[in-house]
Formats: C-alpha cells, sequence, structure tokens
C-alpha cells in the first residue's frame, strides 16, 4: 500500500472558520449593545426622576424642606437618553458610512449624559431657586444642602449607552441591516428578486412561461 502523505488530507478551510468567528462575534457584539443601549437609557430616564438633592429654606422662623429631582437639575441626561434610544434603532437602518456616523452620535449621547449627570451632582441651583420662590426673596439660599447617589446612576446609565456606541463603531460593520420587502412602486418581490411579469393569455408561449415560473396564467385573466 502507498503512504498516505499528510497533504493527501482534507484540511478545514481557514476562510470558512474565520467567517464562522466573525459572523459568531457580530452576533454576540449586537446582542450586548443593544442590551447596553437600552438599559443604559432606561437607568438614566427612571434615575433622572429621583431625588438628586434636598436641603431646607428659613421661612418666618421656621424651616421648610426642598427637594430637586434629576429633572429640576438639568434635563440634559434625560434628552440623550432619548437620543441615544434613536441612535441605537437608527444604526440598523443605515448602512456604511451613515452607521458610522450614527454609532458615533449613539457614543456621543452616553459620554454627555454621563458628564451632565456627574457636574448636576453637587450643584445646588435648583434647590437655590426654589428656596426663592418659596420665601419671596431673590436672595434666598438653600440650607443644610445634601446630595443622594442618584446623579451617579445616572452617569452609569450614561456609560452603559457609551459603551454600546462603541461596540456600534468596533463591530457594527459586519451587523444586519434593515432591508425594504417591495419595490419602490409598491410591487412585490418574486422569490428571484425579479418582478412579477404579467402573462397574455393570448399567447401561449407566454403561458408556457408561466407554468414554468410556477405562476398561475388565469390568475390575471
Amino acid at each position: 500500500m502507498g503512504r498516505v502523505s499528510a497533504a493527501s488530507v482534507p484540511q478545514p478551510r481557514a476562510g470558512r472558520a474565520d467567517g464562522t468567528a466573525a459572523a459568531s462575534g457580530g452576533r454576540r457584539s449586537l446582542a450586548a449593545a443593544l442590551f447596553l443601549g437600552a438599559v443604559g437609557a432606561a437607568v438614566v430616564l427612571l434615575s433622572s426622576g429621583q431625588t438628586w438633592a434636598e436641603g431646607t429654606v428659613t421661612v418666618g422662623g421656621g424651616t421648610v424642606p426642598l427637594d430637586a429631582a434629576g429633572g429640576d437639575v438639568t434635563g440634559v441626561p434625560t434628552a440623550l437618553a432619548v437620543v441615544g434610544l434613536a441612535a441605537l434603532v437608527a444604526v440598523f437602518a443605515v448602512r456604511r458610512a451613515g452607521r458610522f456616523l450614527v454609532s458615533l452620535l449613539l457614543a456621543l449621547s452616553g459620554a454627555g449624559a454621563a458628564l451632565a449627570a456627574c457636574l448636576g451632582a453637587s450643584g445646588s441651583a435648583a434647590l437655590d431657586e426654589k428656596a426663592a420662590g418659596t420665601t419671596g426673596d431673590a436672595a434666598a439660599r438653600v440650607e443644610a444642602l445634601t446630595h443622594t447617589a442618584w446623579p451617579y446612576v445616572t452617569a452609569a446609565g450614561g456609560l452603559l449607552i457609551l459603551l454600546a456606541g462603541l461596540l456600534a463603531l468596533r463591530y457594527g460593520r459586519a451587523w444586519p441591516a434593515m432591508s425594504g420587502r417591495y419595490e419602490r412602486d409598491g410591487a412585490p418581490r418574486a422569490r428571484n428578486g425579479a418582478r412579477r411579469t404579467t402573462t397574455d393569455p393570448d399567447r401561449p408561449e407566454d403561458l408556457w412561461k408561466a407554468l414554468d415560473r410556477g405562476e398561475d396564467p388565469t390568475r390575471d385573466a
């Protein structure tokens, strides 16, 4: 018997293995980006409605408690979270350069939301405004000012949106895109991508061609 050389043994194709690994990595990155973006936006929207700061103001010899929600301090995180959600959906509606720009917008929305939350974590402007409105004195200032952890929770949600944007920038080219099922004139495409042709019942050759395509030649008759 002749020897079987190593060259005669079929080897797995490297290209196919690389393609499978790339497709698997694309699916994982897509799932991760969707999860991070959705959770991050939900965290920002929910935590922005919580109390960020508390304090008191003196009125007529007594004290009145004051509190400010995230939306009172700054509306930027909420607005950017909505923009991030829209960008997360729009990633699948565009291709090439458009997808890159939308992914960049997604990342910037998360970064901006996190930065705005951190900047508003120690501010007192919202409570000072409430103190002035409560006392009727424009010079009134909040007292015994304290801050909660909700601004930092909001910032964490913004960072999740930022991570989703970074994943889209890195792996977005391998993600699927939306495709239309109909042509511009609204006619459905045939299975092979061609439009359905009209059959003339008075022409036998058209009838045979329709039967070959698997169509009912009497439908349009």
